[in-house]
C-alpha cells in the first residue's frame, strides 16, 4: 500500500484504527465495506415467523454479519441460530439486549451474547421514563456499571443512538451529551445511527469527530426529502463522505438497519446492500 499525506497525519495510532475495520484500502486511496452486516431488527416481522429461513435470505443477498434485535429472538434455541449461522457464513459481532434484560437478566444475557458468538452487548433504547435530567443521570450509574460488568465477562458494551438523545436537552444539555460526559469511553462505546442523528439536525461528519476511536459501529439507512426512512442509496444522507473518516472513527462495524422496512423486505435490503457494495470512499 502506498503511504499517503493522509497516512502521515493519522500516524500509527491512525493506521491501526484503520486496519481494524471491516474495509478494503485500494492502493489509489479508495475504501471499500468488506463484511456489511445487517440489523435483523430490519426483517423482524420474517424472522419472528421462520428464523432459519430469514438467515439463509439474508446470506444469500451477500450480507456476512448479523447483529440480533427484535423479532423475539432473545426466546428463541440460541444454539439452533448459531449452528445456522456457522452453516451459512454469518458472524453476529453484537446484539441488541434491553435496559431492563441488563439490570435484571444479566447473566443470561452473557450467556446468549457467547451462545450466538458475539463480542459486544449493544443497548438499544431507552424508554420514556427515563427522558428527563434526574432518570438520565441514574440510569447512566446503570450504563456503566453494565460496561464493567460486560467487560469481567469478557465483553464488549456499546450504546446505540435515536434521534431522542439529540433533542431532549434538560437544563440545556443534551441527553447524549450527558452520556457521553459520564460514561467511561473504555467501557462503554457508540452504536452510532447515523439516521437518526441527521434526524436529529445533527453534522454526523463534525458529531464523529466529536467521538473519535469511541464508535463502535454504524447503523445505516438513509433518509428521503421528507426525512423519512428508506433503502440506502435511495435518499440525501452522504455515506461516502461520512465513511472516509472511518479511521478517525474507530468503527468495526456497519449495519444496514431500516426500522421500516416495507414487505416483502428483501428487496429493501438487498438494495442496500447493493449500494454499500459498490460504494467507494
Amino acid at each position: 500500500m502506498m503511504i499517503s499525506r493522509r497516512s502521515m497525519i493519522l500516524g500509527a495510532g491512525g493506521l491501526a484504527a484503520l486496519a481494524s475495520q471491516s474495509l478494503i484500502v485500494g492502493t489509489a486511496r479508495a475504501a471499500q465495506i468488506r463484511a456489511i452486516g445487517l440489523q435483523l431488527y430490519t426483517v423482524r416481522e420474517l424472522f419472528s415467523a421462520d428464523p432459519v429461513a430469514t438467515l439463509e435470505k439474508v446470506a444469500k443477498v451477500g450480507y456476512r454479519e448479523v447483529e440480533y434485535g427484535g423479532g423475539g429472538y432473545d426466546a428463541m434455541d440460541h444454539a439452533l441460530l448459531r449452528k445456522t449461522m456457522d452453516r451459512l457464513g454469518l458472524k453476529c459481532p453484537s446484539l441488541h439486549i434491553g435496559y431492563d434484560a441488563l439490570l435484571e437478566k444479566f447473566e443470561a444475557s452473557v450467556a446468549m451474547a457467547k451462545t450466538l458468538g458475539a463480542d459486544t452487548v449493544v443497548l438499544p433504547y431507552m424508554v420514556d421514563k427515563h427522558r428527563n435530567a434526574e432518570a438520565w443521570d441514574a440510569a447512566l450509574v446503570n450504563i456503566n456499571r453494565f460496561g464493567e460488568q460486560l467487560k469481567a465477562a469478557g465483553l464488549g458494551f456499546a450504546y446505540h443512538n435515536h434521534d431522542f438523545e439529540f433533542t431532549v436537552k434538560p437544563d440545556g444539555i443534551s441527553l447524549f451529551d450527558r452520556l457521553v460526559k459520564a460514561c467511561d469511553p473504555a467501557l462503554v462505546k457508540i452504536e452510532l445511527d447515523l439516521y437518526w442523528a441527521v434526524h436529529a439536525g445533527q453534522d454526523p461528519q463534525a458529531l464523529i469527530r466529536s467521538l473519535a476511536g469511541r464508535i463502535y459501529s454504524y447503523h445505516v439507512k438513509d433518509m428521503r426529502a421528507d426525512r423519512s426512512m428508506t433503502s440506502v442509496g435511495l435518499g440525501t444522507i452522504d455515506f461516502a463522505a461520512i465513511f472516509k473518516l472511518n479511521a478517525l472513527a474507530g468503527v468495526q462495524h456497519f449495519y444496514v438497519e431500516n426500522d421500516q422496512s416495507p414487505a416483502p423486505y428483501i428487496p429493501d435490503i438487498t438494495k442496500s446492500f447493493q449500494t454499500l457494495r459498490a460504494l467507494r470512499f
